[in-house]
């Protein structure tokens, strides 16, 4: 159940950032992350009732606010990336620091995956790289997309660490302060530097798909942490990169390659070995 939690996580995720990163390309990325942040607020609180969960405790809001912070910064970061650097190198760069921030968390924390796990995961990190290679297209902007990826991909390696520093019990309350803490931050943001939200009507049903996406897979995430080892979670959620190539390649029309073919056939071995192990 883990790996199918964490499958589907990934696959939203990559949806998320597809959407969200190409809706920059037309709009100011702050007003897209803090739109598609709150509709995924909304989201989650629509879910709550459902999902259930006690009442949340200090230390589940705070976590979750902690990982919000941490997430929205991410976030913020790789959407600024997608839209003004090399999307090859920012999404790939992003999943693997991400991937292995929980992961170090996690043996550090005592975990210990099975040796097939371990094989698992570790194929999953060269096929984050291999899903996005692309001939050519590095040019000069290597450093700043490559500077871009790592720091969203701390902000992703943090919010996974706080999201499972939550008590079980708690539901989605952590999500939900994780939410409040990301738009509150935006919002500081955005009255300083005296900037107002607009999104392109174009744009408005891709920030929206972001956002629905993107708390989708923070849902799924969450439970596959709490039902599982962290390290394995992380390690398939982190394969994000692979449904933003495929989207890429059918909206976009971008060729898959035999790198990116490689990868996701890498990835696929990956999952196989982390369910079984």
């Amino acid at each position: 159940m883990q790996v199918i939690l964490s499958t589907l996580s990934a696959i939203l995720y990559g949806t998320a950032d597809f959407s969200g990163g190409f809706a920059s390309r037309e709009n100011a990325t702050l007003s897209v992350v803090a739109v598609s942040q709150t509709i995924g607020l909304l989201v989650a609180l629509i879910a709550l009732p459902f999902i259930g969960g006690a009442v949340p405790s200090p230390t589940a809001l705070f976590w979750g606010a902690l990982g919000g912070a941490s997430g929205a910064v991410g976030l913020f970061m790789l959407y600024r990336g997608i839209a003004r650097s090399v999307v090859a190198i920012v999404s790939p760069a992003s999943a693997l620091v991400g991937a292995l921030v929980p992961m170090l968390f996690g043996i550090v924390m005592g975990e210990r995956p099975s040796t097939l796990a371990v094989v698992g995961a570790a194929l999953c990190l060269p096929a984050i790289l291999l899903l996005a290679i692309e001939k050519g297209g590095m040019g000069t902007h290597v450093r700043a997309a490559l500077l871009y990826g790592v720091v969203a991909g701390l902000g992703f390696g943090g919010f996974f660490v706080a999201l499972s520093r939550t008590p079980p019990g708690s539901g989605l309350w952590p999500l939900i302060a994780a939410r409040a803490a990301s738009i509150s931050l935006f919002i500081v943001v955005l009255t300083i530097r005296r900037d107002r939200i607009s999104i392109a009507k174009p744009g408005r049903i891709l920030v929206a798909v972001s956002g629905a996406c993107d708390m989708g897979a923070n849902i799924l995430f969450l439970f596959a942490s709490r039902i599982g080892l962290l390290f394995i979670a992380s390690s398939i959620t982190s394969l994000y990169p692979g449904p933003t190539v495929i989207l890429a390649r059918v909206f976009m029309h971008q060729r898959l390659g035999a790198f990116r073919l490689a990868g996701l056939i890498l990835a696929l071995a990956g999952m196989v070995l982390i369910s079984v192990g």
